[in-house]
């Protein structure tokens, strides 16, 4: 079976204009309260927040690590909540850091980029960046405040990465379940992959314009969607579908180039954005590719490897990345049990030939 295991968002999520000025009635219950958070991050809220914040502050150094994690916990020694106010490595950090001191986790967060203030799964890097494994908190947020107005501080590149990373939530869905017998797909595939169906129709409906509202700094109903489709939709997904079940290729591949130093400075969702084509080239979906041309174009996404800063496309170099996409612990199989070093390749060669 696909599903056999269902992953829920927070225990509250909590959306709207304004939300974050009620912060201390959600906080009020707790009697020690410490904050994970970054400089930016942190500067963010602050120039936004109308009351005191008088709570203990804790800054990650950016890797997003268990080490640092582990540091912040030591650091805190004893708390009930531990809030995260960031980014989506601000709130993995926070999520192994609330489990080992055995604290409720509530997010805030700073923009809109990927689901990770809604899904308990945690991406954990090394120190120094590349990635480590791909984990599971114990259990959910206890609450995610998403207050709509203040994230339309969010940059404009950091949203667009958001939109791809959402984006690829049906894209990589869709090329398991193509696969799977009628049988296998059980009630929750089934509301997981619609539900991804969705997330994709309300992103080419409305992420174009979301994009320009955000420049204008207009709060509108399509923003709105578009930041509920990137946080809690996606993250819903993989909630109904089981563990690494809406990750596929595309995930994968993401993750092993971050073998290549050059593309750690490129956001997640454009690096997931041309992995989206690479994996549309693997399944020989060019007629796809085409359809998302439009799209990639109005957002600037990436289409090409030297958008991702890489300028070699040699197989030796590529040798750690392909090994890395192709393990068996990756989601890359969930496509084709056969895959092979050199089939990933070849289609990283065919969409650089497009």
């Amino acid at each position: 079976m696909l599903a056999n295991e269902v992953r829920p968002g927070p225990n509250r999520y909590i959306t709207g204009d304004g939300v974050l000025t009620d912060l201390p009635e959600y906080l009020r219950e707790f009697q020690e309260v410490a904050v994970i958070t970054g400089e930016q991050s942190f500067d963010v809220f602050s120039n936004y927040y109308p009351h005191s914040f008088d709570y203990p502050i804790y800054r990650y150094d950016g890797s997003s690590s268990y080490e640092n994690a582990q540091t912040l916990a030591e650091a805190i020694q004893q708390a009930d909540a531990v809030v995260a106010i960031g980014g989506g490595k601000v709130a993995d950090t926070a999520k192994i850091t609330a489990q080992t001191l055995g604290a409720e986790l509530i997010v805030i967060p700073t923009l809109v980029s990927n689901c990770a203030p809604f899904t308990p799964v945690i991406v954990a890097y090394y120190p120094d960046h590349t990635i480590c494994k791909i984990d599971y908190a114990k259990k959910g947020a206890y609450m995610t405040i998403v207050d709509t107005r203040f994230l339309l501080a969010t940059p404009v590149d950091y949203f667009i990465a958001g939109i791809a990373d959402t984006l690829a939530k049906y894209y990589e869905m869709e090329a398991i379940v193509r696969n799977m017998a009628e049988d296998d797909k059980t009630a929750l595939v089934r509301l997981g992959f619609q539900s991804a169906l969705l997330i994709k129709n309300l992103l080419i409906a409305d992420a174009i314009q979301a994009v320009k509202d955000l420049e204008a700094g207009q709060l509108t109903p399509g923003f709105a969607r578009i930041t509920d489709a990137i946080i809690a939709l996606a993250g819903e997904v993989g909630g109904f579908c089981g563990e690494n079940r809406s990750e596929s290729g595309a995930h994968a591949l993401h993750d092993g180039l971050s073998y290549l130093n050059e593309t750690h400075s490129v956001l997640h969702g454009n690096k997931v954005a041309y992995c989206i084509w690479v994996q549309l080239a693997y399944t020989n979906d060019f007629d796809v590719i085409e359809e998302l041309r439009p799209f990639y174009e109005a957002l600037h996404l990436p289409m090409k490897l030297k958008d991702l800063h890489v300028t070699r496309l040699d197989r030796d170099y590529f040798a750690s990345v392909l090994t890395y996409a192709v393990k068996e612990e990756e989601t890359f199989i969930l496509i084709d049990p056969a895959i092979t070093p050199e089939k990933v390749y070849q289609a990283i060669e065919a969409v650089e030939a497009l």
